[in-house]
């Protein structure tokens, strides 16, 4: 077992199990929370299953039901078979997108298709759901996301502004020295702080949707883990602010080109 399995297992337990919990009592904060953080990622998704048969306002409405549904069934929900958090997800939306499919055969012909119900067997660890590598890096995505929204709404204003224009907008420490009137030393220091937070808020973030032990490993996969019993090196500070920006302004393309698709296809 690697260190970060030793380390957070206890954490990722607890995590995941209070996010179920929540969801088993309705908490619409929480569901908000998966909208916010996923809604892209299914709305994407399901344009492209849809390939032009289904308009954008459709899709929405399809991406609410997807993580509706999820909230519905999270209650029978059985980790032991081996499902990851995003395989699952997409099982729902492939299930909510066929009904969709269904339904409107049933009224070209003139009938009536009752909805299906949502089958357990999906929570199965499958190949066949088309859980490509495009897929599951969004999914990843939409979790750094949501852990640097969360930072940035714990941080002081102008801690989190550092962040911002030293990581996301990539500008030199001298650059933001100067912009701020400050010294470069306190940029590193006020930048460092930021970063540290944003390390326990991704590890917690991901714990909160991670349903196996493969999808707890995202991080060090991604360049987004260290070794808390070494504490992070100048290198590793680099390749984690170099990771988060490519993420960051990844999301807000996708968040783009969502509402640039909404805009051109509005029915």
């Amino acid at each position: 077992m690697k260190w970060w399995d030793r380390e957070r297992s206890g954490m990722f337990d607890q995590l995941t199990t209070g996010f179920i919990a929540r969801l088993r009592a309705n908490d619409q904060a929480t569901w908000f929370e998966l909208w916010e953080t996923f809604g892209p990622v299914i709305s994407s998704q399901l344009a492209r299953w849809g390939r032009g048969r289904i308009g954008s306002q459709t899709v929405q409405d399809l991406s609410q039901e997807t993580l509706a549904a999820l909230s519905a069934s999270i209650d029978r929900y059985d980790p032991s078979k081996g499902a990851r958090f995003s395989t699952w997800l997409l099982a729902i939306a492939k299930h909510v997108l066929g009904d969709e499919m269904d339904r409107r055969g049933a009224q070209k012909r003139g009938g009536n298709k009752k909805t299906g119900s949502f089958e357990e067997s999906w929570m199965v660890a499958s190949a066949t759901l088309g859980a490509d590598e495009a897929y599951e890096a969004a999914v990843f995505r939409a979790k750094v996301e949501e852990a640097i929204r969360a930072v940035q709404k714990s941080s002081e204003f102008m801690d989190f502004e550092i962040f911002r224009l030293r990581v996301l907008e990539g500008r030199s420490g001298k650059q933001v020295a100067e912009d701020l009137g400050m010294s470069e030393p306190t940029v590193s220091r006020r930048l460092a702080k930021v970063r540290g937070t944003l390390r326990e808020e991704l590890s917690r973030t991901v714990a909160k949707y991670s349903f196996t032990e493969e999808e707890r490993r995202e991080l060090a996969r991604n360049r987004l883990a260290t070794d808390p019993n070494k504490g992070p090196t100048a290198a590793e500070d680099a390749a984690f602010d170099e990771a988060v920006s490519e993420i960051y302004h990844q999301q807000v393309e996708l968040r783009r080109r969502e509402q640039a698709r909404a805009m051109d296809d509005p029915g």
